[in-house]
Parts: structure tokens; sequence; C-alpha cells
């Protein structure tokens, strides 16, 4: 017999960035544990191609093209979604991108600006949205919901030539915790999840050098790449009952990097 709180029949989840990469890794196990999915992402083709995924595991699945750095788009996202699927029991805030440059000094406005457009003011936007739907639902007595952002250990580590980037996410924690606070009356929790060096597009070019491989990847202490699909576990977890008392707090999945 297996632990019912991590049986999520009836529960629905909300990706954003969920077409590929972790998103996609969250949300397959998610749907493999009986939740309904939501799928944000800027690529349709992509969208389409995650659906057909994860309605393998007998789920239904909603895919929308949201870019979450128009709060417009978001806010008619969250709508959507609702209406679609019912409700959001979970969201993971998981659309970002990677802009670096060769130097701080010679890191641009444009780069700076492009990088919180998405990585910040998205992550805001869609929790913002969605704890607007889960407080309205816990005034009508039917409290919960599980907010969850993906930051990174740029966030906590000193990320050379990623400045924008590191900010975003150290303020995604920062954001967490305040919303942890302050939603915990309305049965709410929310956490962050910390990827280390992961294998998906957004590191292609460092898993393409040799020297990634010699000097970086050696010091990891599981001595691998990190994959989406490590963070199904932890994804199933704070969407399930089983993290019900569980909020503000930081998930680390880095195969011991950050310690070693």
């Amino acid at each position: 017999m297996s632990y019912k709180p991590f049986d999520l029949s009836g529960k629905v989840a909300l990706v954003t960035g969920g077409n590929g990469g972790i998103g996609l890794g969250m949300a397959d196990a998610i749907a493999q544990s009986g939740a309904d999915i939501a799928i944000w992402g800027t690529n349709e083709d992509k969208n389409k191609r995650a659906a057909e995924q994860l309605r393998a595991h007998g789920v239904k699945v909603y895919t929308r093209k949201v870019d979450v750095s128009d709060e417009a788009q978001v806010v008619d996202g969250i709508g959507a979604t609702v209406k679609e699927l019912g409700r959001i029991d979970s969201v993971f805030a998981n659309a970002g991108v990677g802009f670096g440059a060769p130097s701080f000094i010679g890191m641009t406005t444009e780069t700076y600006r492009k990088t919180l457009a998405v990585n910040l003011d998205g992550v805001f936007f869609t929790l913002r949205e969605a704890a607007r739907h889960m407080v309205d639902r816990a005034k009508a007595g039917d409290a919960g919901g599980s907010l969850v952002g993906i930051a990174s250990l740029a966030a906590i580590e000193g990320a050379a030539r990623n400045e924008a980037y590191a900010a975003t996410k150290g303020g995604v924690i920062s954001m967490i915790k305040s919303i942890a606070v302050e939603h915990a009356r309305y049965g709410m929790r929310a956490n962050a999840i910390l990827p280390g060096w992961i294998a998906t597009d957004m590191t292609a070019q460092a898993q393409a050098a040799p020297a990634f491989a010699e000097k970086v990847i050696p010091r990891v202490p599981a001595r691998r790449w990190g994959e989406p699909g490590d963070f199904g576990g932890v994804a199933v977890y704070l969407t399930s009952d089983a993290s019900s008392y569980h909020s503000g707090d930081t998930f680390v999945i880095d195969g011991g990097y950050a310690i070693f």
C-alpha cells in the first residue's frame, strides 16, 4: 500500500516553462502521481510535444503560450487555466532565461533588464496571480496551496559574469520567504528550489566545453550532471499534502556541489 499523501489525484499543478528541461521533469513526475497539469511556454511546438508526453500518464493537460514577463498574459493565463482545469493547487514558477556577459563591466543594461523581466518579474506576476486564486478559494472554505519559485545555486554562490541572473535568483528566494509568512493563514506554503549543474538546453554550451567537463563536474560529489528527472521527487512532495507544514524553505538539488 502506497503512502497516500503522495497520491495527487484531484490536484492541479501549473508549471511555467514546463515544456522542457527541469520544468518538464517536474511536470512528468507530478502527472505520473495523478495530478492534472497546466504547461505554460512560449514555444507552441514544444508545448504540444510536452502535452503528448504528459497525457500518456492518463491525466488532463492544458497548454498555453504565455510570456511570463508580460503581466497581462500572466493574468489572462491564470484565469484561463482555472477555467479549463477548475482550480490550481500548486504552481512552479520555473520559466527563466540565462543571459550572461563576458564580464560584469561588459554586461549591458539591455541584458540586465531582459533577465529581470523573465526571472524576477515573471515569477512575481505568476505567484501573485496564483496566490490571488488560492486566497479567494481559502476564503470560500477551500484552504491550501503550494507556491514554488525555481531559483539557482547562483543565488547563494558567486556566479561570475552572471550578476543579473544571480540577482534574480536571490530575489526569488527572498520573495518566497515573504509569501510563506504572509499566506500561512490561508493554509498555503511557499518554497524555493535551487538547481545546480543540470543538463538542459540552457547549459548546452557548458556541456560541450571540455574544460567544464574536466574542472567543474568532477567537483560535483555525485560525479555527474543533474538531469530533469532528478526534480520529480521534490515536485511531487511540494504538490502533495505531505508538505502541508513545510514552508519558507530552500531545496538545493545539486548532487552535493554547494557543500563540497
